[in-house]
């Protein structure tokens, strides 16, 4: 049984735990190993406890729970990205515990994510936008059975002197599962 809640600081370790797993599984072959090597869950954990929580566009945290422990982790909020359409929500994160993957955690925290968007956005029919890496098969794969497409724009992002390029996937509209 999941049980998705909205995260608590009394969470961080543990979200920091599960996104640092999740990257160096995720994108071991894409990301330089030393990169993924040196990443820290008690520095990511105090940077995300430090990281101001109010604002006009605040990110919404959830986590995943099973048997009182904390598994995977959602963040969404509103889209970053220019010329979208008003109300579009984005996908900023999604991570479990990597030993955990196929067991439905990350489809119950996807479903949490675009019911809270639709809440967030007030409306049923908004879009959802997220970034994944273009060499992320298992991710990308996840958002198209989930009803996600690649909808042309690129971007790339540097880890350590190594071009990451990433692809945007939209799902629009945003209906209830």
């Amino acid at each position: 049984m999941v049980t998705i809640r909205t995260m608590t600081v009394a969470d961080t370790d543990a979200v920091a735990e599960i996104r640092v797993s999740g990257w160096r599984t995720a994108y071991a072959g894409i990301v330089p190993r030393a990169y993924l090597d040196a990443m820290d869950p008690v520095a990511n954990a105090a940077a995300h406890r430090e990281r101001p929580t109010s604002g006009s566009e605040p990110a919404v945290n959830a986590v995943a729970e099973t048997a009182g422990a904390v598994v995977g982790w959602v963040c969404f909020g509103y889209c970053r990205d220019a010329g979208q359409p008003p109300g579009s929500g984005e996908l900023y994160a999604l991570y479990i515990r990597p030993g955990l993957i196929g067991t439905g955690i990350g489809r119950a925290l996807w479903t949490a994510a675009l019911a809270g968007l639709r809440e967030l956005a007030g409306r049923e029919g908004t879009r959802m936008v997220l970034w994944v890496a273009k060499d992320n098969a298992r991710a990308r794969r996840f958002y198209e059975r989930a009803g996600c497409r690649p909808d042309g724009a690129e971007r790339s992002d540097d880890y350590a002197g190594t071009a990451v390029p990433e692809v945007r996937y939209v799902l629009d509209p945003v209906r209830a599962p």
